[in-house]
């Protein structure tokens, strides 16, 4: 009966996670100095703009300080319109970093969905295999009791003849004793009545003896 051996297999786990960029992260450092020099710059001319009004209000000329005021005015605006450029430009980028990652994400997920259908069509294959190879060593098993069980049954009849036959052994060895027994018992009785028998005959000779003599005195 052929042998079935279950084959040996490891089971393979999804790939680690690929390494990260560091493109986002270099992009985002270069994003901060720019927002870091936008904002020194609107700042400088806040300052500016302070530095200039104070010294118009000190100097007290009317002139002087209605072109301070435009020139702080002015000064102002470029200020306000370089933090709402910042401002929006920072808004613009945290959308960015937000889509590319989502979209690094979507591709993260797309990929570890793919290995695990990879990974759960290899384990489905596996099990089936192993299923096939626990039903051929089910098969085998069942074959396997059936023939142990045929050759208990043979095993006992086997036995019960070989008692049956030492039974009937044991009783020949019996009655070939008692045979014995009486065959020693008839020689010992043929024995007494072959010398019975002669004392008999010794008689009737003495007696048939002694009647010819008795008749041969009496002629």
């Amino acid at each position: 009966m052929p042998s079935l051996q279950p084959q040996q297999s490891q089971v393979s786990a999804p790939a680690a996670p690929a390494p990260t960029s560091t493109a986002p992260s270099a992009r985002s450092a270069s994003r901060r100095r720019q927002r870091s020099t936008r904002l020194t710059v609107a700042v400088a001319l806040l300052a500016v703009a302070t530095l200039l009004v104070g010294w118009a209000l000190v100097a007290g000329t009317g002139w002087l300080t209605s072109l301070v005021a435009v020139a702080a005015l002015v000064l102002g605006a470029a200020a306000t319109r370089i933090t709402h450029t910042e401002v929006m430009q920072a808004r613009r980028d945290a959308a960015r970093d937000r889509a590319e990652q989502a979209s690094e994400y979507a591709a993260l997920t797309a990929e570890r969905t793919a290995e695990n259908a990879v990974f759960a069509a290899d384990m489905r294959r596996k099990i089936a295999d192993r299923e096939e190879v626990i039903d051929g060593l089910e098969v085998a098993l069942s074959k396997a009791q059936r023939l142990a069980a045929d050759q208990t049954r043979k095993l006992n009849a086997e036995a019960r003849r070989a008692d049956v036959a030492e039974r009937e052994v044991s009783e020949s060895a019996r009655l070939l004793d008692a045979s014995e027994d009486r065959a020693a018992e008839a020689i010992v009785l043929v024995a007494e009545l072959e010398a019975e028998l002669d004392v008999m005959r010794a008689e009737l000779v003495s007696w048939k003896a002694a009647a010819a003599a008795k008749r041969a005195e009496s002629a």
